[in-house]
């Protein structure tokens, strides 16, 4: 009875802690300004960046603290949340009060291989431009890693083994543990051997970007250079079609006129965050605004950016209203 608890509690903790997911946290400055980052009273960066990314994180929430290398620019204090398997990404910026805050921007699910950090649980990267011609060969591995962990028991009853088998599904990954009980020592002996299939990736065409693209299946028009992140839509209006847009709606009167008018244009086209905050612009009301912001967010090419309409809004209310409508949408 005791072997069996022994082994059932070892093989749940090697289990969790081989498959469980964590999460990645990045701050950024909107005009440059170094920093450093503070998290629960830990410093994550030996030297000031603009870009600070901290990755493997396991709470469900840390105090941060941001330090500017420029002293005279101040500190800055939050609480920020994190869920499993999401990498979160907080923009450090001045208000419209010009006032240095820390404001959420987006949260991307973790699509690729966790990294493993062994310095206080922290990892530094700064962004790197995409190779623009990148040809892959044809590419076979195979790789085989076998881990032992030795747990010290000096009052284990008996000799026992047992072994576990596991396939993933997915990447068709086998993972073998044995877990050997000797008696004679007083130990537990886990072994894990972990073997990943031949895999063999063929491309003949040369990349030319990466293609992030949120439910739709075929290549956006790159209508903001540089951007990368999610796609709401393709082809946003053309600059002169957005021209006679911002006409039609401020030739209305009436605020309910302009409003008809703009959801009418935004459901019918795709619109760039940087084309929505100009509609934004063409509004006296604070909750007119709010209600075309929250309308377009499913129509705008560069949903990344929409950070970008917080400088369109009086009150931090309505900027945190939107961010908490844009989180529902993920």
């Amino acid at each position: 009875m005791i072997k069996n608890s022994i082994l059932l509690s070892l093989s749940l903790f090697i289990f969790s802690f081989a498959f469980s997911q964590k999460s990645n946290l990045v701050f950024f400055t909107e005009q440059g300004e170094p920093f450093y980052v503070v998290l629960n009273g830990i410093k994550q960066n030996a030297d000031a960046r603009t870009n600070v990314k901290i990755s493997d994180l396991t709470s469900p929430s840390y105090k941060c603290k941001i330090i500017f290398k420029n002293t005279e620019l101040g500190q800055l204090d939050k609480t920020v949340y994190m869920k499993e398997g999401t990498e979160f990404t907080y923009v450090i910026r001045k208000n419209d009060k010009n006032k240095w805050i820390i404001r959420w921007m987006n949260e991307i699910p973790i699509t690729s291989t966790l990294s493993s950090n062994t310095d206080n649980n922290y990892n530094l990267s700064n962004s790197e431009p995409y190779p623009e011609n990148k040809v892959a060969d044809d590419v076979s591995t195979e790789t085989t890693t076998t881990t032992t962990t030795r747990i010290e028991n000096p009052v284990v009853p008996s000799n026992g083994n047992i072994g576990v088998n596991i396939t993933d599904p997915v990447t068709g990954t086998n993972m073998n543990m044995n877990i050997n009980m000797n008696a004679n020592n007083g130990s537990t002996q886990a072994t894990t051997t972990q073997k990943n299939t031949t895999t063999t990736i063929k491309q003949t065409e040369v990349v030319k970007k990466p293609n992030h693209i949120s439910n739709n299946q075929h290549q956006v028009t790159n209508a903001v250079p540089g951007y990368y992140g999610p796609y709401g839509c393709n082809h946003p209006m053309t600059s002169q079609m957005f021209a006679d847009v911002k006409t039609s709606i401020s030739s209305k009167s009436f605020e309910n006129s302009k409003l008809t008018i703009a959801k009418q244009v935004i459901s019918n086209n795709c619109l760039t965050s940087a084309q929505v905050k100009e509609i934004l612009s063409l509004f006296d009301f604070e909750t007119t605004k709010l209600e075309v912001a929250k309308f377009a967010y499913g129509y705008t090419y560069d949903k990344g950016n929409y950070y970008q309409l917080n400088d369109a809004f009086n009150f931090e209310s309505s900027i945190d209203d939107l961010n908490n409508y844009i989180k529902t949408k993920k």
